[in-house]
């Protein structure tokens, strides 16, 4: 091989297992001695699954012998995020509380990766609660950016944004409720997908209580990859029903073809929004793409994108008052109750009044940024307000968290708004991922595919890379 196994994308490895140029054992080998040899470095991985991912490939190789129907993923190398029920394994959670809590059977998105032959070698960090936006937990630890580990790899999928940066896995499975997987996959400059709420179907077993109106509205499970094309395959197999989810929808995942020139809106200057310059850059470069593919290309915001952020505070932490902030008091965990502590003191304190009016004026806005994506059903925005957050920054009282909040503002947006998101690089800077968010309507996650794919062959794909090496 030209390139070792563990630097291919999904795409390219699943046609070498399937035609039987690469077996799937060597596929999986090569990402497990690529996870041993980077791994202690970064912290991505927290539980390693080598002897049952092992015996799952050789398995998969006597299928394929055997002359038997392969599935889209037969034998491809993919990591699940330990907040997510994987039968056999801990639903922990980031929490030493839960670290014995071993999952019964396996959550929808971890099964209809596993149907479709993938094979599991990993579990990935996520902070306590995964309610941060740097994933670091006093049961697991930290995990470190592999670009550089001054800057944060991200939350609340961090560790598979990670992984996924430094080679481990070729497609890795996260969820966002306020942009855990798009962020991370921002921080390590790899695409992830924010599909549309009911798209992906969600559940896990081990769950005590059902699910708040915050979560059936803006919590999704999601792809993240290394190319775009990635992201639309795990997408066609995470997509499968599952009766446990009744908000799971039978959308197509391809719609009707747009009018053409299709019409793209770059936002460049949100109002109440500052952002760092290099941001605009970037926006603009993945317009200048678009551009040269024929799409028609503007500099307009769409309405009232900073208060559709806001929302999210008194949809989710009203929800949040009454599950994550009693909690913490007792989790063992000074990061997150510190982060916590910050947030309901910068953004808290809503009564049933203020989160009933808020899910009013979501209606409002949705209705109104709906009819916005009728003229322009591509919107090219940011991921993140900086170019790269320090480590620990949420942590630093009152303006630390303050600062992480402004940061993550185009994150929120699109929960509240239930719109499908996707995070695609563009050129590093600096030695430093870069990327923006390709948003469309309400499931047409293809539009945002598209689009991505025009946006990542301009400017190409630079990971994996080396830990601590730009």
């Amino acid at each position: 091989m030209a390139e070792p196994l563990w630097k291919l994308d999904a795409t390219s490895l699943a046609t070498l297992i399937q035609t039987g140029q690469v077996s799937a054992r060597e596929a999986v080998q090569a990402h497990l001695d690529r996870l041993r040899a980077v791994n202690p470095a970064i912290n991505a991985v927290v539980l390693t699954l080598e002897d049952q991912a092992l015996a799952e490939a050789d398995r998969a190789d006597r299928a394929r012998l055997a002359g038997e129907r392969l599935g889209p993923l037969h034998g491809l190398p993919v990591t699940t995020k330990i907040n997510t029920d994987q039968a056999g394994c801990p639903t922990d959670n980031g929490l030493a509380i839960f670290r014995n809590l071993i999952a019964a059977e396996d959550s929808p998105v971890v099964g209809s990766l596993r149907r479709a032959g993938a094979i599991v070698i990993g579990r990935t960090n996520a902070p306590a609660f995964s309610m941060r936006a740097m994933t670091d937990n006093a049961l697991h630890g930290r995990t470190l950016n592999p670009w550089n580990p001054a800057f944060t790899c991200g939350g609340s999928s961090g560790g598979a944004g990670a992984a996924l940066a430094a080679g481990i896995g070729v497609i890795a499975q996260g969820n966002d409720i306020g942009g855990s997987i798009r962020w991370p996959a921002y921080c390590n400059g790899v695409a992830g997908l924010r599909p549309s709420p009911g798209r992906v179907a969600s559940f896990n077993g081990t769950a005590t209580v059902s699910r708040r109106m915050s979560g059936q509205l803006m919590a999704v499970n999601g792809p993240m990859a290394r190319s775009v094309r990635d992201i639309r395959l795990a997408l066609s197999v995470m997509a499968a029903r599952d009766p446990r989810d009744p908000l799971w929808t039978p959308a197509p995942l391809e719609g009707e073809p747009l009018p053409r020139p299709v019409r793209a809106a770059l936002v460049t200057a949100p109002a109440g929004i500052e952002v760092d310059p290099a941001v605009v850059a970037a926006v603009r470069r993945a317009g200048t793409a678009l551009a040269a593919a024929g799409y028609q290309v503007e500099e307009v915001a769409p309405p009232q994108l900073a208060r559709a952020a806001e929302l999210w505070h008194p949809i989710g932490l009203s929800d949040l008052n009454l599950t994550l902030r009693p909690a913490v008091k007792d989790a063992g965990d000074p990061g997150i109750e510190a982060f916590v502590n910050a947030w309901f003191e910068l953004r808290g304190g809503y009564d049933l009044e203020d989160y009933l009016s808020a899910l009013a004026e979501r209606d409002t806005l949705i209705r109104l940024w709906g009819l916005f994506m009728e003229t322009y059903p591509v919107i090219v925005m940011p991921s993140c307000a900086e170019v790269a957050v320090p480590v620990g920054v949420d942590t630093d009282g009152i303006a630390g968290a303050a600062r992480m909040l402004n940061a993550l503002q185009f994150q929120l947006t699109l929960p509240v708004l239930g719109l499908p998101g996707l995070a695609v690089p563009v050129e590093p800077l600096r030695g430093l991922p870069m990327g923006v968010q390709v948003v469309s309507r309400r499931y047409r996650e293809d539009i945002c595919l598209a689009a991505g794919e025009v946006i990542e062959a301009h400017a190409g794909i630079a990971t994996p890379v080396e830990p601590g090496v730009s």
